[in-house]
């Protein structure tokens, strides 16, 4: 059995990006950029008006003027003349300045009549955005490993971008195992069923950092049957998580299922709770990892082993996915045993709440518990207001 940060950077050591992709920006979201975007035009691409108003010389207007409007500016529409002295131009927000031109007076403070413009003794901005205040040709927008959130995407489609090299995302196939699991919704007919809750959690946490999941299958308690899925799983996927089977019992089948493709481990348990039964190995070409079987368990393994492993394939630091901050503890924390421990809580006023309930086969905590609380392995109490590191759930 190895610490937690042994395991961690063993599984670190497989996290390998998997290749390379082109896609269009409007497929991209969510995706991580292999290579920096640069900028293909100006933004703005010209000196532009802030406001709906008038596009003047500001010499013009000195002390106050009447000017006969002599065209309409609009976006994608500009004034094609040059604007002579002792003139103006009509401009709406976003469209180019007429030449010449180089203020924009709001139109709440013209007066407009007949064709003539009646300005008054005016100051103030100029509500001018010059072109390349934004950014220009060439200006690198992102950063490689950047990941594409609604606002990534809308910087590179603003430097005129339409497509992107983002790295492949890997595929990841789920094994349940269990006789007793069942969909959820069904449970109610047959007594002895459990609902299935955590492979859809798993699944869930996988898409959210950068996989694809691409088949979830549950297994009865039959090994022979078990040897087979993991061997058409493993022709299909990059990761191959397996759930349940991973304790000692005759039904425990998660490492023996993949012994015959070539299992080679990584580790086999960690001295953590919950999760002291995880495991990880290589066969067949994927990564496998190996999630006790209650709940809660499952769930807080996932998120420190798969979400690193995931990041790390998707062309990112596996250290990204357990970057923590600190916040000071609510109540006081009794020693902590001979494992590493991972309490399940929540941000209340700057403080963390640990959940009233902190058994491994819980399924209600997780529905409204946010952080996880990583205290050392033998560590003393802690009193109310001990800093404590979290990491998001």
């Amino acid at each position: 059995m190895i610490s937690f940060d042994e395991a961690s950077a063993l599984l670190a050591g497989v996290a390998a990006p998997l290749g390379l992709e082109t896609l269009p920006l409007a497929a991209a979201h969510g995706r991580i950029l292999a290579g920096p975007v640069v900028a293909r035009i100006d933004s703005p691409r010209a000196d532009v008006s802030a406001m709906d108003g008038y596009a003047v010389r500001a010499a013009d207007i000195a002390g106050g003027a009447a000017l006969p409007v002599i065209g309409r500016s609009y976006p994608g529409q500009p004034f094609a003349d040059d604007m002579p002295p002792q003139a103006c131009v009509r401009i709406f927000t976003g469209a180019a300045l007429p030449a010449g031109a180089d203020r924009v007076v709001i139109q709440e403070e013209v007066a407009e009549a007949d064709g003539i413009a009646t300005f008054g003794a005016t100051g103030g901005p100029t509500f001018v955005r010059p072109r390349g205040s934004d950014f220009v040709i060439g200006r690198e927008l992102l950063a490689a490993g950047t990941k594409l959130t609604p606002g990534a995407l809308l910087a590179i489609g603003g430097g005129d971008v339409g497509e992107v090299r983002v790295w492949r995302r890997p595929r990841v196939g789920l094994l349940v195992t269990g006789d007793e699991l069942v969909a959820p919704g069904t449970a109610a007919a047959h007594p002895a069923a459990i609902p299935d809750s955590v492979s859809l959690a798993v699944a869930a946490l996988a898409a959210d950092w950068g996989g694809e999941v691409v088949r979830i299958e549950r297994l009865a308690d039959d090994l022979p049957s078990a040897v087979a899925a993991a061997g058409r799983m493993l022709d299909e996927v990059d990761v191959l998580v397996v759930t349940g089977g991973a304790s000692v019992g005759e039904r425990d089948h998660a490492k023996a299922m993949v012994a015959p493709h070539g299992l080679e481990l990584l580790f086999s348990k960690v001295a953590m709770k919950p999760g002291k039964p995880v495991w990880a190995g290589r066969a067949g070409g994927a990564i496998v990892l190996g999630l006790p079987g209650n709940p809660t368990s499952a769930l807080v393994c996932a998120r420190l082993f798969l979400a690193p492993l995931l990041c790390g394939m998707t062309g990112r630091p596996p250290a990204e996915a357990l970057a923590a901050r600190t916040l000071p503890l609510a109540e006081a924390v009794a020693p902590v045993g001979s494992r590493e421990t991972f309490f399940r809580g929540h941000e209340d006023g700057g403080r963390v709440v640990l959940a009233d309930h902190q058994d491994s086969n819980g399924q209600r905590v997780p529905g409204s518990a946010d952080l996880l609380v990583r205290l050392p392995a033998g560590d003393v109490a802690n009193p109310a207001g001990t800093l404590v590191p979290v990491l998001a759930l």
